[in-house]
């Protein structure tokens, strides 16, 4: 029963993530178009979210020295690399879009193994990759030259490629007496990740009067500093807590398939408070993304895969007990 109940509060905790996650693009692209840089939203984003989780950090001193290819790969690639490159794709492109991208991760990670590594992986794999690209294919209309921005797409790409890190870091060393506390996990990743923000955005040079005027979400015009409130404490300190705990209580295959929704939950509310109307071929072309996510995340591999972070090893996964997963 106590297995059960832990892993119904998983379920919940993860379905929780992937709402709060989807609901970031929503509210980072009014701030942009109110004249905020990308890169200062994402700055306003992790920084805040670093001050609400400092008394974690500090709690947690030792932890820097035990594991610091774990919290160097989870602050650069998890937290930094993934929200900069996908704000930045998302000042270019619809959210939709954007997200659809990113959920290449899985098919990006298998193919990895296949091609770099040279190791097998399940058909049912290979299955998740061909729906995923031919989904991508649809999605950003290759028949008639890219329906849309090539360097926003590029950005997204690259915020896929990023985003792979994150659940496979989330759950690195969750196994033994020596797991770290994935709350500290969470907590030393933003808090790393708003140092090098801090150094390439140049918050000082930012807009800061845009913070005190209001900012059209969608036909509505709502106080700029409320959408970064959400941003900071829904979109980035609920969803990453949520979002890693999840993973300890379910795994990162099953976690992974719940933040699909992630994708979805973002696309309709770009489309009912942004009115961002996606097509048909993106919508069959989003839906093949996901189904072929889906197959990818809960395929089995026939070897293990080392995770590279910051240039040093800092996860092997084990085969056929963790697949590569995905959120923002």
């Amino acid at each position: 029963m106590h297995v059960s109940q832990g892993r119904n509060a998983g379920l919940w905790l993860a379905l929780v993530s992937a709402f709060a996650f989807g609901g970031s693009g929503v509210a980072a692209k009014p701030l942009i178009e109110a004249g905020l840089d990308p890169l200062h939203v994402v700055w306003l984003r992790v920084t805040g979210a670093t001050l609400i989780m400092l008394p974690v950090v500090l709690r947690h001193r030792a932890l820097l020295l035990r594991r610091p290819g774990l919290l160097l790969g989870f602050g650069l690639l998890g937290v930094a690399g993934v929200q900069t490159l996908y704000f930045a794709a998302i000042s270019r492109i619809p959210v939709g879009v954007a997200i659809l991208v990113e959920f290449l991760g899985p098919a990006l990670l298998l193919g990895w193994v296949r091609f770099v590594q040279r190791k097998a992986v399940s058909k049912a794999a290979a299955i998740g990759v061909v729906l995923a690209v031919g989904g991508m294919a649809a999605v950003v209309e290759v028949w008639s030259g890219l329906a849309f921005d090539p360097l926003g797409l590029a950005l997204a790409f690259g915020a896929a490629c990023c985003q792979v890190s994150y659940f496979v870091l989330a759950d690195h060393g969750s196994d033994g007496d020596d797991a770290p506390d994935p709350v500290a996990v969470i907590a030393y990743g933003l808090t790393i990740g708003a140092v090098v923000l801090t150094a390439v955005s140049r918050p000082w040079a930012m807009d800061w009067s845009v913070l005190t005027r209001q900012a059209a979400l969608g036909e509505t015009d709502v106080p700029a500093v409320l959408l970064v409130g959400w941003v900071v404490l829904v979109a980035t300190v609920l969803a990453y807590l949520t979002g890693v705990v999840a993973v300890r209580r379910l795994s990162p295959q099953v976690a992974g398939v719940v933040a699909c929704l992630e994708a979805v939950v973002g696309t309709v509310f770009a489309w009912v408070l942004l009115g961002e109307h996606l097509g048909t071929p993106q919508i069959i072309g989003g839906t093949l993304v996901l189904a072929g996510a889906f197959v990818a995340q809960t395929a089995k591999k026939q070897g293990p895969t080392t995770v590279v972070a910051s240039g040093s090893p800092v996860d092997t996964v084990a085969p056929e007990s963790r697949a590569p997963v995905l959120e923002r």
